[in-house]
C-alpha cells in the first residue's frame, strides 16, 4: 500500500530569510529553494510574504514563475528612512487561513515574533519544521518552541546558493 505524499505549505518571512541568508555571505537561488521545498518536505503551496516596491516588479514575476504565491504587504519608510513592510501578522493569518488545508508547514524565519503560531502549530502536530536561516541570528523564543522541529540553512550553501550565468 503505498502511503499517501503529505501535503504541506511554507509560510516564508522573505526579509528575513533574504537578510539571513546574506548575513552567512552568500545569496539564496529562489527557484532551486522551491524545488527543494517541494522535493524534501513535499511543500504544495509556498507563500512568500513580502513588501511590494514598484521598481521589484520584474522579481515579484519571477518568483511567481518559479511556483510562489506572493503576499505583497504596503512598505512604508521608518524614521531613518529604510524601507519596511512588516509581514507578520499576514504570515500568522494566511497559516490560519489555509489550516484544514494542508497536512503540516513550514514556517521559515528566525523572528521570535512567530512563537505563538510556532507553539500552537507544534501543539496541534501541524509543524512540520521552523527553518532559520542561521542559528545565531534565531530567536531564542523560536528555538524552544519548536524543540526538536527546529534546522538551519547555513549548510544549504552548496545546494541553494544562487550562482550566476556565465556568459560565452
Amino acid at each position: 500500500m503505498r502511503r499517501k505524499k503529505e501535503n504541506n505549505y511554507a509560510f516564508i518571512d522573505s526579509q528575513n530569510l533574504n537578510l539571513g541568508i546574506l548575513s552567512l555571505g552568500w545569496k539564496l537561488d529562489y527557484k532551486k529553494f522551491r524545488i527543494y521545498l517541494k522535493e524534501k518536505y513535499c511543500v504544495s503551496k509556498a507563500y512568500l510574504f513580502i513588501g511590494y516596491i514598484p521598481s521589484n516588479q520584474d522579481l515579484y514575476s519571477f518568483l511567481q514563475e518559479v511556483g510562489y504565491v506572493l503576499i505583497f504587504k504596503p512598505t512604508l519608510p521608518d524614521d531613518k528612512g529604510e524601507v519596511k513592510g512588516n509581514i507578520d501578522a499576514d504570515l500568522v493569518l494566511q497559516t490560519m487561513i489555509d489550516y484544514k488545508k494542508y497536512d503540516k508547514v513550514l514556517i521559515i524565519s528566525s523572528d521570535g515574533d512567530f512563537y505563538s503560531l510556532v507553539k500552537y502549530l507544534y501543539k496541534n502536530n501541524k509543524l512540520k519544521y521552523v527553518m532559520s536561516p542561521y542559528v545565531k541570528t534565531c530567536s531564542v523564543l523560536l528555538k524552544k518552541t519548536a524543540k526538536e522541529k527546529i534546522i538551519f540553512m547555513d549548510n544549504l550553501k552548496k545546494k541553494l546558493e544562487y550562482k550566476k550565468k556565465k556568459h560565452r
